[in-house]
């Protein structure tokens, strides 16, 4: 039977990866990757360059284009906009292993960060298992996130003692405010700049994006003094490389 390897390599540093990243990727013998166009080229050639300083064995990789996704949805739609572009990704990725893997084939997805965390690669994995056209195991690699990324460049732990951390993503903060009760928020997929919305008396914020990378760019201090900078730094980023990947944490201040 096929096996399917979904191995997370890290937030952007190569180091990320670990001893068992590089032993699953030893297994391989197709890597399958999504072209996301030329804004996307650099995440594209840093996956090329683990390869390359990693696998030792004869493999493939095996590319597809990427279906175009509609990131306007309101909330009410949002997620049927989501599962509409993962039911026509995993057409794709169901060509690619009926085409390119053998029966007793391995291959493997290579997914920033972790798999288990704001990565849609597992769950299209298991549609296409459901439908059983294609028939393959799923092995796991757990990887460093972009949440452990921010906590390590900032010298912080993300919680406070006996006191939880809510993840959540910038759409929902914008659209229905920080989480009740939450003091410690981990904000991922902010496309809106929703912190600048929060009353700065309130929060201290903890920014970074480009995490891991020689491009890595940090932030922090209360709200009110540095969400002017990061909204400007944001704006200049994007601008410049024409993609952001940051992520942040809002920590309630103590009276």
């Amino acid at each position: 039977m096929r096996t399917v390897y979904v191995i997370g390599i890290g937030a952007g540093d190569p180091e990320h990866l670990t001893l068992q990243a590089v032993a699953a990727m030893n297994r391989v013998d197709v890597f399958f990757t999504i072209d996301k166009g030329e804004a996307k080229a650099e995440l594209a050639a840093l996956r090329a360059t683990l390869l390359a300083r990693h696998v030792t064995r004869p493999h493939r990789v095996v590319t597809a284009r990427d279906p175009e996704r509609d990131r306007s949805a309101p909330t009410g739609r949002y997620a049927g906009a989501v599962a509409d572009w993962q039911e026509r990704r995993a057409a794709v990725y169901e060509r690619m292993l009926a085409d390119e893997l053998a029966d007793d084939g391995c291959g493997a997805f290579l997914v920033w960060g972790d798999p288990a965390l704001y990565d849609g690669t597992l769950r299209i994995l298991e549609r296409i298992r459901n439908r059983g056209a294609v028939e393959f195991e799923v092995v796991s690699i757990p990887g460093i996130s972009a949440v452990q990324a921010l906590a390590a460049g900032h010298r912080i732990a993300l919680n406070r003692v006996g006191r939880p951390v809510t993840v959540t993503t910038g759409r929902r903060l914008a659209e229905e405010g920080p989480p009740p009760g939450a003091d410690d928020v981990v904000v991922m997929l902010d496309a809106v700049d929703a912190f600048a919305a929060l009353p700065g008396d309130l929060w201290d914020i903890y920014w970074g994006a480009y995490l891991g990378t020689p491009d890595e760019v940090l932030v922090h201090g209360p709200l009110r003094d540095v969400k002017a900078e990061i909204v400007r730094r944001r704006g200049e980023l994007r601008s410049r490389k024409g993609w952001i990947m940051d992520t942040y944490l809002l920590r309630r201040r103590s009276p």
